[in-house]
């Protein structure tokens, strides 16, 4: 067949061609993961990179959780939170393992031949031996080095992580979806929150199921429920979905309200103990109307910590409030979801209901700068995708005024300064709180504290960050307190040595969005002007009012000097003038010279022994005195103290029965009046 195939041939491409198609039809299956699974293989994101890292970041989630839940119903947190150490053979119970002894030895990643155990034995004696001669010659020995038996891959470390709280409690219905299905919540409008995903406790549980498979516990009851709920459960990872092992209501006879959790997970106590110490006692810097007990439990008693960490007042901020978007902070997706979900009928209504400082008139006149396709009435649900654009694209361009802070909950100065007194005991403190300002149509406050002196606080500059009153802890380098504290401060010229000084550094910034950088969301950037320079500004003032307070207790120590140093010539200025007053006394006897009456009746009182050279010590002493009161009271006066000397003192915790009060707040005290 001239010019064509052969049968042989069509028959051949047909079967290669049918071949090709389901080949690509395999190729182009999508396959889609859940948010749980996206999570799980990239735990990191959250904070869960190893365990000893999960472990840090499971406490401080809970922890979060249970303050977030007791301040929704302005209830004095109180939060208890342990974790016990689980030994390999306790764990393996819980399980439903059997310990088993090795069998093949070799077979493990920590065996170790007999060459290597030889050569392993003689350097640990030879570093024993250095060791010995350096101790006989007086040379300071070096740290031991990490030995190279190194554990088992497979041997972990497990701990039982519980944290209970007196907080709001949860519904029975919804803790299952709260615990077991990944990116739902109650924390996703527009307000200033704890949180930085919106996992909460739901990361920890996938690591408890990636680590150990065991299920989460919890148990909680709100406000006059008669019982209290307990669920056991875990996590389909894969289809995001909570799966249920107990779900029951128990009598609840003691009155309780709020929520109890316990997983086990894999972590690693060692290596993050005192992370997750700083990061207790920094939140107890942060909210000290909070009261929190921390114990760590090991297998060994002799290891066992406990800390508790007081209420040192009762004042609490108040509950951050859910606002609108600023229009110059929307993106066109986000257009696009409120003209979807809103309940207005009109673009007129949805611009002046959906966005903060969008009044009725900026509304009409918005709507005439969009074009003869928009007017007023025109349905909302008929803008098309164009017509979006359009709207974002003016909302970009137009002048809007700011959006003011009040949807902020910042500790407030009392607070923030209370929390340093307790914790780090400084020699001297200032405060101060910034104006509300704004970043990209974000709202946002910086409050910031500089200590000198105190408790366990290192020489030389010690910086404690936090965002949306939590301790940021990790990547500290880049963040814009450190560098604004370390670069561009001249601490010298507030009379503040930066080596020698023992200075604390505390920045508290809260705002409606954190604007964090890397994965982890630990710190913020240097790169938004509006923050740094807000950051500046406040520890400046703080710099600023402790150099006052250094200056006069300088001028104070001068004036200690100089008393010091006249008091040290008492002796020989008395002398020398008793000395010189019997010489005249002589004179006066002898009438070789004549003196004036007053002069005459001195000179009598020296021969009669009336004045004496102790007699002058002792006015002399007085006389030093004297000064010194008279230029200590100036110095107090100027200060605006009173003469007696001061002591720190707090307030005991008012009866809760007390419900009928004012409080009159400034940025050093609280007054409370019962009405």
């Amino acid at each position: 067949m001239a010019g064509g195939d052969s049968p042989a041939e069509t028959k051949k491409g047909s079967s290669k061609t049918s071949k090709n198609t389901k080949d690509s039809s395999k190729e182009s299956t999508l396959k889609q993961k859940s948010p749980a699974e996206f999570f799980a293989e990239n735990k990191n994101i959250a904070g869960f990179d190893n365990p000893g890292k999960s472990l840090y970041t499971t406490v401080r989630e809970l922890v979060e959780n249970a303050l977030d839940s007791s301040e929704s119903i302005s209830e004095l947190p109180e939060v208890e939170v342990t974790i016990e150490e689980i030994g390999k053979s306790k764990f393996n119970s819980m399980i439903g393992l059997i310990d088993r002894e090795r069998v093949d030895t070799k077979l493990y990643d920590d065996y170790e031949t007999d060459k290597a155990r030889e050569k392993r034995l003689v350097k640990e004696a030879r570093a024993s031996e250095i060791q010995a001669k350096n101790l006989a010659s007086g040379k300071k020995n070096k740290e031991p080095g990490v030995s190279k038996v190194l554990k088992a891959r497979g041997e972990a470390s497990y701990y039982k992580v519980t944290c209970k709280d007196n907080g709001k409690g949860m519904p029975h219905d919804d803790i299952p979806n709260m615990f077991g299905r990944v990116l739902s919540g109650t924390k996703y409008g527009l307000k200033q929150t704890r949180g930085k995903f919106g996992l909460g406790a739901k990361m920890a549980l996938i690591w408890s199921k990636m680590s150990t498979g065991l299920p989460i516990e919890i148990s909680s009851s709100m406000k006059s429920q008669n019982y209290v709920t307990f669920c056991r459960l875990d996590i389909d990872i894969h289809r995001n979905i909570p799966h249920i092992h107990l779900h029951e209501k128990k009598a609840n006879k003691e009155k309780w309200h709020g929520a109890e959790i316990q997983v086990v997970i894999e972590g690693n106590w060692t290596t993050y103990r005192s992370k997750i110490l700083h990061y207790m006692r920094q939140m107890a810097v942060i909210t000290p109307y909070a009261q929190f007990l921390f114990r760590f439990i090991s297998e060994t008693p002799e290891k066992n910590v406990t800390v508790k960490f007081t209420r040192r007042t009762d004042v609490m901020p108040p509950i951050p409030i859910e606002t609108k978007h600023h229009p110059s902070s929307v993106d066109l997706l986000l257009i696009k979801r409120l003209v979807t979900d809103t309940s207005k009928k009109t673009l007129l209504q949805f611009l002046q209901n959906e966005f903060v400082n969008i009044n009725k008139n900026l509304a009409a006149r918005l709507i005439g700068e969009m074009g003869p396709d928009f007017s007023p009435g025109m349905a909302v649900k008929s803008v098309t995708s164009q017509q979006m654009v359009r709207i974002h694209q003016l909302f970009r361009q137009a002048k809007f005024d700011d959006p003011s802070g009040d949807c902020l909950s910042p500790a407030g100065e009392y607070n923030l300064r209370l929390g340093i007194i307790k914790e780090l005991h400084p020699d001297m403190v200032a405060t101060h709180s910034g104006s509300a300002q704004v970043f990209e149509g974000h709202p946002f406050i910086v409050e910031a504290g500089v200590s000198v002196g105190g408790r366990d606080v290192k020489q030389g500059i010690n910086i404690f960050r936090f965002a949306n009153r939590i301790p940021l802890l990790f990547e500290q380098g880049g963040d814009v307190v450190t560098r604004t504290a370390l670069k561009r401060i001249n601490w010298n010229s507030y009379k503040i040595n930066q080596t020698q000084d023992k200075i604390g550094v505390f920045v508290s910034i809260v705002s409606t969005k954190i604007p964090f950088k890397g994965t982890g969301k630990e710190y913020i950037g240097d790169d938004i002007s509006e923050i740094a320079t807000a950051v500046k500004s406040a520890i400046q003032q703080c710099c600023i009012q402790l150099k006052s307070k250094i200056v006069k207790r300088l001028q104070a120590r001068e004036q200690q000097e100089r008393k010091r140093s006249l008091s040290r010539y008492i002796p020989d200025a008395t002398g020398a003038v008793y000395e010189v007053l019997k010489q005249m006394t002589e004179e006066h006897t002898k009438k070789r010279k004549r003196y004036k009456e007053e002069e005459t009746a001195m000179l009598e009182k020296v021969s009669k022994l009336i004045i004496t050279k102790e007699t002058l010590k002792e006015k002399l002493a007085e006389h030093v005195e004297q000064v010194d009161y008279e230029m200590a009271l100036e110095y107090a006066t100027q200060s605006g103290v009173s003469e007696e000397p001061r002591e720190n003192i707090y307030l005991q915790q008012l009866n809760p029965n007390h419900s009928n009060f004012i409080d009159l707040q400034s940025p050093t005290f609280v007054f409370r009046l019962i009405l």
